[in-house]
C-alpha cells in the first residue's frame, strides 16, 4: 500500500443517524454542473413516454446530467418503490406496484431508440415477488436481445435473499456483466444496509461464476460512512475470492438529513491510491473516483474488461 494514502478511519464512531445532524458542505471535486443540454431533455421525454423507471432519477445520482447528455440511461426495472429501507438509498420505500407485464418491451424500445452500446438494467427489492423478479429480469435481457442484438448488458441485481432458484433463472439469460454491490464493509452492515446479508452477497456473486464463467461479476463500495482503510482492503479481499472482476469505488453522498450521515468526503488522491491498490489485487478493471458510481461509465469500462481478459487469455 503506497504510504501516502490516509487511513480510512470514522471522523465520528459515535455519531448516528439523526435528523439534526446535517451534511458537511460538500468539496469542489464533489461539485457537478446543473443538466441543461438538449439531449438531457431527450432523454427525460423518452423515459416519460414509455413510463420508465431510471436509477439515475430515483437515487439523485449526481452524474445524471453527463450521462444522459450523452444518451446513457440506467433503467430501473420493477417499479419504483422497493421493499427494503437501506439508510443510504434514496429510493422509496413502501408497498410496490404490481409488476408491469410491458416493461419488458418498453426498455428494449428504449435500448434501440437510444442506440446504446452497452445498457445497465438495475431494479428495486422485490421481497414481496416469490423469485425477487428474476423471472421479469430475464424477460427484460431477452427482449433487448430481440431489438437491439448489439448492445451488451450489464444487469444490477437486488440479493435475492431466501429467493432460491432466482439467481440461476438470471444467468441463465446470459448478462453480459453481472453487477450486485455489496455496498460497504461488514461491520456497517446493520446500519446501513440492514435487510441484506454481508456473506450471502459474497456468495451470490461468486456462484454466477460457478453456474457461467464466460460472465463478468462486478461489485461496488462506498466510502465516507465511517469504514477504516483495513475494512475496505478486506473487502477487496473477499471480493477477489469470489473471483469478481470489477470494482467500483466511490464517494457516499447523503440524500436526505434523514439518511445515514456523512463521516467524512474521502480526497480525490486518496481514490487514486485506492485504485492503485486495488489494481494490485487482481481485478480486471477498477474504477475509484469521488463520483464514481456503478453504472457511471459503464459501456467504456465493460470495453476495458473485454480487453483486460483478451490479454490475461494470451
Amino acid at each position: 500500500m503506497a504510504t501516502s494514502l490516509k487511513p480510512l478511519r470514522p471522523r465520528h464512531p459515535e455519531k448516528v443517524n439523526n435528523p439534526d445532524s446535517p451534511s458537511p458542505k460538500k468539496p469542489d471535486w464533489i461539485r457537478v454542473k446543473a443538466p441543461n443540454s438538449e439531449e438531457f431533455f431527450r432523454t427525460q421525454l423518452l423515459m416519460r413516454s414509455l413510463s420508465l423507471n431510471t436509477v439515475c432519477e430515483e437515487a439523485a445520482c449526481p452524474n445524471i446530467g453527463e450521462c444522459w447528455s450523452q444518451r446513457h440511461a440506467t433503467m430501473m426495472i420493477l417499479g419504483s418503490v422497493c421493499t427494503r429501507a437501506c439508510a443510504f438509498c434514496n429510493v422509496a420505500t413502501g408497498r410496490p406496484n404490481k409488476v408491469d407485464p410491458d416493461e419488458p418491451d418498453n426498455v428494449a424500445e428504449a435500448v434501440a431508440t437510444l442506440g446504446l452500446r452497452h445498457i445497465v438494467i438495475t431494479s428495486v427489492d422485490r421481497d414481496d415477488l416469490d423469485d425477487g423478479g428474476a423471472a421479469h429480469f430475464a424477460k427484460v435481457i431477452e427482449k433487448i436481445r430481440d431489438q437491439a442484438p448489439q448492445t451488451t448488458i450489464e444487469i444490477l441485481t437486488p440479493d435475492f435473499l431466501r429467493k432460491e432458484g432466482a439467481l440461476e433463472v438470471v444467468v441463465e439469460a446470459r448478462p453480459d456483466v453481472f453487477n450486485h454491490n455489496l455496498e460497504t464493509v461488514p461491520r456497517l452492515y446493520p446500519s446501513v444496509r440492514p435487510g441484506a446479508r454481508y456473506f450471502h452477497s459474497l456468495q451470490l456473486l461468486s456462484r454466477v461464476k460457478e453456474i457461467d464463467d464466460s460472465i463478468f461479476t462486478k461489485s461496488g463500495v462506498m466510502v465516507g460512512l465511517g469504514e477504516s482503510l483495513e475494512e475496505v482492503v478486506q473487502v477487496m479481499d473477499d471480493m477477489r475470492s469470489a473471483d469478481i472482476d470489477f470494482l467500483t469505488i466511490g464517494q457516499y453522498l447523503q440524500p436526505t438529513l434523514k439518511h445515514h450521515p456523512i463521516d467524512r468526503f474521502v480526497t480525490p488522491s486518496e481514490f487514486d491510491h485506492l485504485k492503485k491498490y486495488a489494481a494490485t489485487k487482481g481485478f480486471l478493471v477498477v474504477s475509484a473516483t469521488p463520483l464514481t458510481r456503478s453504472s457511471y461509465h459503464a459501456d467504456e469500462d465493460f470495453k476495458k474488461l473485454v480487453e483486460e481478459r483478451q490479454k490475461r487469455v494470451r
